[in-house]
């Protein structure tokens, strides 16, 4: 499923404006909406957060990444940041969805992250779910990222530290932040679903932290092993690996789809706009596609064109129609495989042509028919192509009757 990504920024908890993300599937119905909360130093660019956020996005749960205060394209100095006010963002930015595309009903959180959705989740009343990946069981273990500048911090008061290879101000309030936090009591009384994320050979955050997390949290939880993966997701396929896993883990505390009561009777489409210059969304019975035009006209390219879908039609129509006969025929017919192009041809006379510019359209098929088929077989199955009722009926004279609804 293909995924928009959009801008979306929001009023932080002292008063700055945080930007983030918000990924959601192109067309179809949203299934849920997940927050993402990213690692210590990380931003909504990390390739954990892009990644967990698109796999989780395509699986239809949108889901908004966003830089905390001080960090990435946030306003605020990372300075006045701490575990506290990363706590206050979250709860933000819960508040934005829900005055927007509607409030998050999963938590997800990337190491300290993790940390601090444990910590927002009782604050934001309709999370169900709550997803750690890497997360410490203790929020004074990312001190231990800041190495030697610790003990500069605690002498001066605030100093400037150096974290994976960048500086950072960091002042005592940082520090009295993270110390004591009371995260066995907040896993103790969590009271929503729990899933641990962690790699065994993390050699950031540690597995036993996982463990801790695991045994403070009650019932329903769970624990999978990211085998492969490191702390930051940044082998391959990782972050794909941990959405699909929050996806399928996630379904059992999400409310069930329900079906559109003004979906439209089979043989019956409907089509409407929808965001994008060209973008519609069509809905035939319990089926929705999207069709768009391609960058090049100026579309989004986020599904065939409406040229593409007549020849899709008169090609499964055909095929099908081939595959009937064989099939009531006993015919040793494997595969049916057809390529069909559209284009319009100058005529120097057509008694037929309905248009003042002396133009018919054309469309190319060229039909494959794989098995072991003799040469009369074969031409069989090619006259019987040309019966498809598409095909039948792009042959027809055609009136489209068209009435304001």
């Amino acid at each position: 499923m293909k995924i928009t990504s959009e801008k979306f920024q929001f009023t932080g908890s002292a008063g700055q404006i945080l930007d983030g993300r918000l990924e959601r599937p192109a067309s179809g119905p949203v299934r849920a909406i997940a927050l993402f909360a990213h690692c210590f130093t990380c931003t909504k660019n990390s390739r954990g957060a892009v990644r967990v956020s698109a796999a989780l996005a395509a699986q239809g749960i949108a889901t908004l990444r966003f830089d905390f205060t001080g960090l990435g394209n946030s306003e605020g100095a990372f300075s006045d940041s701490g575990f506290i006010s990363n706590v206050s963002d979250l709860v933000a930015a819960a508040n934005a969805l829900r005055e927007g595309p509607g409030a998050p009903a999963i938590l997800i959180g990337h190491s300290l992250g993790g940390a601090a959705a444990i910590a927002a989740a009782a604050k934001i009343e309709e999370i169900k779910a709550v997803v750690t990946i890497g997360a410490p069981f203790d929020v004074d273990h990312v001190l231990g990222q800041l190495g030697d500048d610790l003990e500069k911090v605690k002498t001066h008061g605030q100093a400037e530290v150096h974290i994976g290879g960048r500086p950072f101000v960091v002042n005592q309030a940082f520090l009295d932040e993270a110390y004591d936090q009371p995260q066995a009591q907040r896993l103790a009384r969590l009271n929503k679903a729990l899933l641990i994320l962690h790699a065994p050979d993390d050699d950031i955050v540690a597995l036993d932290n996982a463990s801790a997390i695991f045994q403070a949290a009650h019932h329903p939880k769970s624990f999978i092993a990211l085998d492969g993966a490191d702390h930051l997701l940044t082998t391959k396929g990782s972050g794909e690996y941990a959405a699909q896993i929050i996806t399928a883990w996630v379904q059992r505390y999400l409310p069930a789809l329900e079906a559109s009561d003004d979906a439209p009777e089979m043989g019956f489409v409907t089509v409407e706009t929808a965001s994008g210059k060209f973008k519609q969304i069509i809905r035939s019975g319990s089926h929705q596609l999207i069709a768009d035009e391609p960058l090049s006209f100026g579309g989004s390219d986020l599904g065939p064109g409406p040229y593409d879908y007549l020849l899709a039609g008169l090609g499964a129509c055909t095929s099908m129609t081939i595959k009937m006969y064989a099939d009531r025929k006993n015919i040793p017919l494997e595969k049916v495989t057809i390529e069909l192009e559209h284009s319009r041809e100058h005529v120097g006379d057509c008694d037929s042509c309905n248009n003042q510019e002396n133009r018919i359209d054309v469309i190319d098929r060229t039909i494959s028919l794989s098995g072991d088929l003799s040469e009369k077989q074969r031409e069989k199955l090619m006259e019987i192509a040309d019966k498809c009722p598409v095909h039948r009926t792009l042959e027809n004279r055609i009136d489209i009757h068209s009435t304001l609804g």
